[in-house]
């Protein structure tokens, strides 16, 4: 007769290792039995905290979980699903090569269904949030919706492969090394693109120019700089259509945000015209005196384009006196800047009736000062 197994005769050791693996495969199955219903209850799950969460914010959880949550059901109680697979497989975490064998699968789905879903979560975002976000920053839409949107693709793809490394207990560092002198050039070739990128974004956030804006800006300190109007931003570079040769230049964006640049465009320039009527004529020596101290009295305040200010002296209406009549340039970077320089030229004007008052030479001020625009030129 054959002979009968029989469970005394075997070591204790291996017996309680294979109950061990018994009972840690069936917790796995267990729990991969389950999550589906789990994944399946996920997006009920988050309707469910976003009505709690009306209760003490201003949102709107119906409008919420019908533009964020509910296009994307599916993906999420899949990737909800595969994510509470990979928690169960961590009862069977000591036994390293079961554990790999199946982790490999589990997270390569787990990555793949995190990329799908977030990649059109961003999508669904991008369309609705940031590009009115940008239409309200920039009044169009441009490649800053291309840069945004590759910066958020490639955050995606990294914490995949990031979740998938750590699932499967990966050294990073290791991987990194074992790459060598390949690994360093993949390296570098992503440090230049994302210069590249970066430079982009930023041009685009700090706004130095718009196109159709003229700009000068300094390449080369021991060359003349390059006057120019602003043809396009693209995502890789700038092209500037260069005064007089009417050549295009193309500037990498990463080396454009690192520069010196003086917007012409930008720089606002009002011609002010004050006159004073003396009662007398004045003398040549009394010109000149009268000519000193506009000048001196117009030093009190900055930005003024001295080499433009003028004072002509006529014969006053009725013909009875000398009129001065004084013009000024005032250039500004913006409203408020150009706001200010008027009432620093108010102050000059006082400056400038006081001290002609001294000298005994009687005038009026039959007009205020008129400020007329004047366009920036190159």
């Amino acid at each position: 007769m054959p002979e009968i197994f029989q469970f005394d005769r075997v070591d204790p050791e291996i017996l309680r290792d294979v109950v061990e693996l018994a009972i840690r495969l069936g917790l796995f199955l267990v729990g991969a039995i389950l999550s589906p219903i789990v994944g399946r209850s996920l997006p009920k799950f988050l309707q469910y905290l976003l009505k709690i969460s009306q209760h003490y914010t201003d949102i709107n959880a119906q409008e919420i979980y019908k533009r964020l949550i509910k296009p994307f059901q599916n993906s999420i109680a899949i990737t909800g699903t595969l994510a509470c697979i990979a928690l169960s497989l961590y009862w069977l975490i000591i036994y390293n090569e079961l554990y790999t064998f199946l982790g490999f699968f589990i997270y390569s789905a787990l990555s793949i269904s995190i990329v799908w879903f977030t990649f059109n979560a961003a999508r669904q975002i991008i369309r609705q949030s940031v590009i009115n976000l940008v239409k309200r920053w920039f009044g169009e839409i441009n490649e800053v919706v291309l840069i945004f949107e590759t910066l958020i693709y490639m955050t995606i793809v990294l914490i995949a492969f990031i979740i998938f490394a750590q699932g499967l207990r990966l050294n990073l560092v290791a991987i990194g090394t074992s790459l060598g002198i390949g690994g360093v050039a993949v390296a570098f070739a992503s440090q230049q693109a994302l210069g590249r990128l970066f430079g982009t974004l930023e041009l685009y956030l700090d706004r130095p120019y718009v196109p159709g804006e003229y700009i000068r800006v300094t390449f080369n300190p021991f060359k003349g700089d390059i006057y120019g109007r602003i043809e396009s931003i693209g995502l890789r570079s700038t092209k500037i259509r260069v005064v007089a040769r009417n050549t295009v230049m193309i500037v990498p964006n990463s080396m454009m945000a690192g520069l010196y640049i003086e917007n012409i465009s930008r720089g606002g320039k009002i011609m002010a015209m004050l006159c004073l009527d003396f009662v007398k004529t004045l003398k040549e020596g009394e010109k000149a005196l009268v000519k000193q101290i506009i000048e001196e009295s117009s030093q009190i305040f900055w930005e003024l384009d001295k080499a433009s200010t003028q004072v002509q002296f006529d014969v006053s209406e009725g013909n009875s006196g000398t009129r001065a009549r004084i013009i000024f340039f005032i250039t500004g970077s913006g409203e408020n800047s150009i706001g200010l320089r008027k009432r620093l030229l108010e102050l000059a004007n006082d400056t400038i009736a006081r001290r002609v008052a001294t000298y005994n030479l009687s005038f009026t001020a039959p007009d205020p000062i008129i400020y007329i625009d004047s366009p920036m030129s190159i």
